[in-house]
Parts: structure tokens; C-alpha cells; sequence
């Protein structure tokens, strides 16, 4: 039995490749008869997967597009959750080496075989979404979004329908993964104003009553339009801090997520930045590297004051 398991799953794997293979063929790299691998390729036929036969020279067995997911696979959401997963790891995510390659021969094994309504579902969260830059590690908390709501945003980005969040109606431009959140950049058409609304904070996400033709984007580049929003108002602790070096200078020395650097004079900058603690925006100051001043807010001093105390008597002095 084991046996034949793993002879499926090496058939199987044969299959996937997007050509076709003759029977002749495949009997030689799985060292049976072609008695054999016909009594494979029915039993795999009987498990959901959707092997063809093609005849002629150019003909053989090729693995096609279903109308379900296999059984021995995954099932709908599962398939959607990890084509999407696939998606990330694809656009450098990962922080893994040399991954890209794998990812896209997995990806397109698992899309092959997908019916066309979970195709049209992954493409519209692929291609609605875009990853923001990965950053040093933090203690905020993760803030999960049910994956019924990032299929109704994305369906309302591709279809440039509105959508209602929370009783306002809003158009979505574009879906915004950044660590372990979701950001939903939106005209807001009751205020007349761009958006970059946190997606685990809204209450309802239904379908609005219209489509719209897309406006002028905020910025051509919306991951950092996102990412600006964030840091000026998107956290529960906010702060501007009085860097004693040049804008340019700093702006060199953080990442992109960290904050907004304005410029206040050649040797003095201000970099405008938010977390949802106060230990992660200390991590943040203390990352640069530069002389500061801090004037708050109160939380913030007294917290990096302790820190300083702490640091100070953690020195061993001869």
C-alpha cells in the first residue's frame, strides 16, 4: 500500500509540470508496465484530480483544471490560504534566500489543478494586494483578518465597486499586507478624503451599490502612503522626536516603516513616528543612533528615562 502511495505521488508530480507526457514515458521513470500505470491513472482520475488523454503524436497525459480541489489536497479556503501564502513568500516576504523559483513552480502546480472560481479568487487578492517592507522585529500584536473580508475587498478592488465599511461608503484602490496587518487604502465619499483604514478594525465589509472609475491616486506609490498614514496617525502611541542631524542624514539611517522625517533646519530634523507601544517607538529612537530630544509624549519621557537609568547602571565600571 505504501508502496503505491508513493507511486501516485511520483505520478502525480510527473504530471505537473504543464506538458504532456506520453504513457511510454512515464511507465519508464516510474519503472512499471503500462498496464500498471493505467490502473494509476484511474485511481488518481477516482480522487478528484483531472488527468487528460490526449492522442496523437504530440499527445500523452497531462494534468488539467478541476471542479473541485482534490481530496488528497486541500480544500477551498485551504487552497486560497496558501496560493495567497505562496503570493507573499513570491514577493520577498520571507526573508529566505533564493525561494522565489520554488514558489512560483508550487504556485503554479497548485493553480494548475484549481477550478476557475478559486483561480479568480486568488488572482483578485494577488493582484489586489501589495507587502509592505519587512522591519526588525517588535512586540506589537498581530491583528488577524477573516479571510471572507479580504475576499470581498479584494473582489470590490478588481470590479472597482464600492464597498460599505462600518455604514460608510468607500472606493478600495488597493489591499496593503504589512507586518501581520491589513491596510485598505480607500476614498472615503462621505469626506472626500484618501485612506488607510485598518482592516481588522472594521466592523462590517459588505458590498457597496456601484462601481466607480478609478480617481487619481494620493501617491504613486501607495505602500508608502500607507506606511505615512500609519506613522502620523495609525497607532495607539504617537510622537515627534527633535533629531540633532540632518534630514538626509537620518533618512538614510531608518527604515521606511519607522516614520516621517521633516526637515527643520540643516543640522535639525523631526521624525514623526507611532507604535502601539511605547517600548517599540524607544526600540526605534534608540535604533538611530544620533543625539535626540524627546519632549513627548509624558508616557514616552518617563519610559525612555527609566530605560536610560537602567542602561546606566547596567555598566560595569573597573
Amino acid at each position: 500500500m505504501a508502496e503505491t502511495a508513493t507511486r501516485l505521488l511520483r505520478l502525480l508530480s510527473l504530471l505537473q509540470d504543464q506538458r504532456a507526457r506520453t504513457g511510454s514515458e512515464l511507465a519508464d521513470h516510474l519503472g512499471v508496465t503500462g498496464r500498471t500505470l493505467r490502473h494509476d491513472i484511474a485511481r488518481l482520475r477516482e480522487l478528484g484530480y483531472p488527468i487528460h488523454a490526449e492522442r496523437g503524436s504530440t499527445g500523452g497525459y497531462r494534468l488539467g483544471q478541476g471542479a473541485s480541489m482534490p481530496p488528497l489536497l486541500l480544500d477551498d479556503d485551504e487552497a486560497v490560504a496558501v496560493a495567497v501564502a505562496i503570493g507573499v513568500a513570491e514577493e520577498g516576504a520571507t526573508g529566505i534566500a533564493d525561494i522565489e523559483e520554488s514558489t512560483a513552480r508550487a504556485l503554479a502546480k497548485l493553480t494548475q489543478i484549481m477550478p476557475k472560481r478559486l483561480q479568480r479568487k486568488v488572482k483578485a487578492l494577488r493582484t489586489a494586494t501589495a507587502v509592505g517592507p519587512a522591519v526588525t522585529g517588535s512586540r506589537e500584536p498581530d491583528a488577524p483578518v477573516a479571510a471572507a473580508v479580504l475576499d470581498t475587498i479584494a473582489a470590490a478592488v478588481r470590479d472597482n465597486a464600492t464597498l460599505r465599511i462600518d455604514g460608510v461608503q468607500v472606493e478600495p484602490y488597493r489591499l496593503i499586507s504589512w507586518q501581520r496587518r491589513w491596510y485598505l487604502v480607500t476614498y472615503d465619499l462621505d469626506d472626500h478624503a484618501w485612506r488607510a483604514l485598518p482592516v481588522a478594525s472594521a466592523g462590517t465589509v459588505v458590498p457597496g451599490t456601484r462601481r466607480f472609475a478609478p480617481r487619481l491616486l494620493p501617491d504613486d506609490d501607495l505602500v508608502a502612503f500607507v506606511l505615512r498614514e500609519i506613522a502620523s496617525t495609525g497607532w495607539k502611541v504617537h510622537a515627534r522626536i527633535t533629531v540633532l542631524a540632518p534630514a538626509p542624514v537620518v533618512v538614510a539611517r531608518i527604515n521606511p516603516t519607522v516614520g516621517i522625517v521633516e526637515a527643520v533646519d540643516e543640522h535639525t530634523s523631526v521624525l514623526v513616528t507611532g507604535a502601539d507601544t511605547l517600548e517599540t517607538i524607544a526600540i526605534y529612537v534608540s535604533m538611530l543612533g544620533m543625539d535626540f530630544r524627546l519632549d513627548g509624549p509624558p508616557e514616552l519621557v518617563e519610559h525612555v528615562r527609566v530605560l536610560g537609568e537602567r542602561y546606566l547602571a547596567a555598566i560595569v565600571r573597573p
